[in-house]
C-alpha cells in the first residue's frame, strides 16, 4: 500500500506525521519512506539514514546545429514553455525553462536539434533501522522538481507499506508525488489558512481519484471550521494531535514524535489500521 502524506499549507506537520507513521509501522510491516519534498527534504534529519547509493537526475535540453537550421521557427512554435526563441540569424535556448519533453527535436524538419543532458538534482537511497529510505534533492537554482520526484518514485518497493512525504501546495510537484497512491493523508491545522489550503488539497486529490483522510495537527488553536468542513464533505478526521510544547521541543531537536513520546505509537498504528480499512472498503465497492 502506498500512502502519501500531503497538505495544502506548508508547516502543518507532514514530516512529523510521515516519520512517526514509518517508525510505528516498522515493527509489524516492511516500510519504505520516500521524501518527495525535493526542494527542501528533511525526513533524513529525523531518521538519520545511512545512504548507500547516489544517482544524478538529468533532463534532456535542446542543442541547435546552426549549420543545419533554416530558422523556420517550428521548434519555437511547438515549445509550450517558451524555452526556444528563433530569430533571423540565431536560435536562443533557455535551459531553465525547458521541461525536457523533446518535441522540438522530434518535429524539427531539418533534424537540426539534438539533446544534451542537464543535471538538475540527485536521488539518494539507503536505510534507517529497517526502514528503506529514499529522498531527492533539487539542485540550487533549478525549478523542475517533477523529474526528480519521478526518479525518487522509481525506487518504490512492491512489498509492505510505502509512505511518501509530499511537498506543500497543490502544484505540479504535489500531483507528481501523490498520483498512483492508494491513500492520501492530508495534514492540516485548525486555522483559516489551514482550512483554505486544505480545501484546495482535497479538490486536487479528488481530481486524482484518490481517497483521503485528515490529520488535524496543533488542535486547540484557531476555530472549529476545519472539523465543520470535514463533516460537510464527509472526510474522516483520522488523528488529532494537540498543540503541545513538548511535541514542538522534540521536533525542534530532530527527535521523531513516537521516539520522544512513545505513547503516540499506538495512535499511529491505529491511524494505519483506519487507512487500510478505508482502502479495502473502497476496493470492495469498486469490485461490486
Amino acid at each position: 500500500m502506498i500512502i502519501s502524506v500531503a497538505s495544502g499549507k506548508g508547516g502543518t506537520g507532514k514530516t512529523l506525521v510521515a516519520t512517526s507513521l514509518a517508525l510505528s509501522l516498522r515493527e509489524r510491516d516492511k516500510v519504505q519512506l520516500l521524501d518527495c519534498d525535493v526542494e527542501e527534504p528533511n525526513d533524513h534529519i529525523f531518521l538519520k539514514p545511512v545512504f548507500t547509493r547516489s544517482e544524478a537526475v538529468a533532463i534532456p535540453v535542446p542543442e541547435v546545429n546552426e549549420e543545419k537550421c533554416t530558422h523556420c521557427g517550428k521548434c519555437a512554435e511547438v515549445c509550450a514553455y517558451n524555452a526556444i526563441a528563433v530569430m533571423k540569424q540565431k536560435v536562443l535556448v533557455f535551459p531553465e525553462l525547458c521541461h525536457g519533453c523533446g518535441a522540438c527535436g522530434y518535429l524539427c524538419p531539418e533534424k537540426a536539434i539534438s539533446e544534451e543532458a542537464k543535471e538538475i538534482g540527485v536521488v539518494e537511497s539507503g536505510s534507517s533501522d529497517g526502514i528503506g529510505f529514499v529522498h531527492g534533492k533539487l539542485a540550487v537554482g533549478e525549478v523542475m522538481a517533477p523529474p526528480v520526484i519521478r526518479q525518487v518514485k522509481e525506487h518504490i518497493s512492491r512489498e509492505g507499506t510505502v509512505i511518501i512525504d509530499v511537498s506543500p501546495g497543490t502544484s505540479c510537484p504535489v500531483v507528481e508525488a501523490v498520483k498512483d497512491s492508494d491513500f492520501c493523508l492530508l495534514v492540516t491545522e485548525p486555522t483559516p489558512f489551514g482550512l483554505n489550503d486544505l480545501v484546495l488539497a482535497v479538490e486536487t486529490v479528488r481530481v486524482l481519484n484518490i481517497p483521503c483522510g485528515i490529520v488535524l495537527n496543533r488542535a486547540g488553536v484557531g476555530d472549529g471550521k476545519v472539523e465543520e468542513y470535514c463533516q460537510k464533505e464527509n472526510i474522516p478526521v483520522l488523528l488529532t494531535i494537540p498543540l503541545d510544547t513538548e511535541i514542538a521541543s522534540f521536533y525542534s531537536r530532530g527527535v521523531p514524535l513516537v521516539e520522544g513520546m512513545p505513547q503516540w505509537k499506538v495512535s499511529f498504528l491505529g491511524l494505519s489500521d483506519k487507512i487500510r480499512e478505508i482502502v479495502n472498503e473502497r476496493s470492495s465497492d469498486t469490485e461490486r
